[in-house]
């Protein structure tokens, strides 16, 4: 008898799980038989698997968001005023002092620290580049009275480093549950669906449910090749 096999949800990574009951939900909602006889299931998996998507999206924006940009800002106008300040002694008429610049911009061009760069990369960098004028470039920095602004943007891009811990931090504590509580309903929704289609093609008949069947079992049979990385599996009354 054609049914649909059986697929372990449970080992699935987040992404592959909801593109998969979310595929399988949307062809059930156009599924002319499978819709009818089983629409109380069909709804179900609807809703959980709408549920799951809203706690997917771990990147939704959070207050902290708007606080990292505008530290990120501030850094970074520090950042063009310092390189804009070295620029300009490197002509100052004082050797030393233009010596001093010129060690300066030589440190400024092997950063090569981009401001438009991605966050967390311009974090780091800046970490290590303002260690290297606290340490060893430090003589220099001082040489052009450079120390007020090496510390405004440390403090700016610590400010960074800390929000965006801050932001991780609430959205691991937000979202891990509530993920974890949405999948199991997607799971449930999606077995007993698979039941009530068995069921339906097993006492009906399976012409009726075979599009939807074959459909289903092609999908368990690319996810578990591609995602789970399985062997192909003979058709099982199992719903996992």
């Amino acid at each position: 008898m054609k049914e649909i096999q059986s697929l372990p949800l449970t080992t699935m990574n987040n992404a592959a799980h909801f593109l998969f009951v979310s595929n399988v939900a949307g062809r059930a909602e156009k599924d002319a038989a499978v819709s009818e006889k089983c629409a109380a299931q069909v709804k179900s998996l609807r809703a959980a698997v709408q549920a799951e998507d809203e706690n997917l999206q771990v990147s939704a924006k959070s207050l902290t968001t708007d606080k990292i940009a505008e530290a990120d800002r501030l850094r970074d106008q520090l950042y063009a005023g310092y390189k804009k300040a070295v620029a300009g002694y490197a002509g100052f008429p004082l050797a030393d002092m233009a010596e001093a610049a010129k060690v300066l911009q030589q440190h400024i061009k092997d950063y090569k620290i981009d401001p438009k760069a991605q966050l967390d990369k311009e974090t780091g960098l800046l970490v290590n580049f303002i260690q290297d004028l606290e340490g060893k470039y430090k003589p220099q920095v001082d040489a052009l009275s450079l120390g007020a602004f090496v510390e405004k943007l440390k403090a700016a891009n610590e400010e960074v480093r800390a929000l965006t811990s801050q932001r991780t931090d609430e959205r691991s504590a937000k979202t891990a549950g509530a993920l974890k509580a949405a999948r199991t309903a997607s799971d449930e929704a999606y077995r007993m669906l698979v039941l009530h289609v068995n069921a339906h093609a097993l006492l009906e008949g399976e012409a009726a449910y075979a599009a939807f069947i074959d459909y289903a079992n092609t999908e368990i049979d690319h996810f578990r090749q591609e995602v789970l990385g399985g062997a192909k599996k003979k058709p099982s009354t199992s719903t996992e």
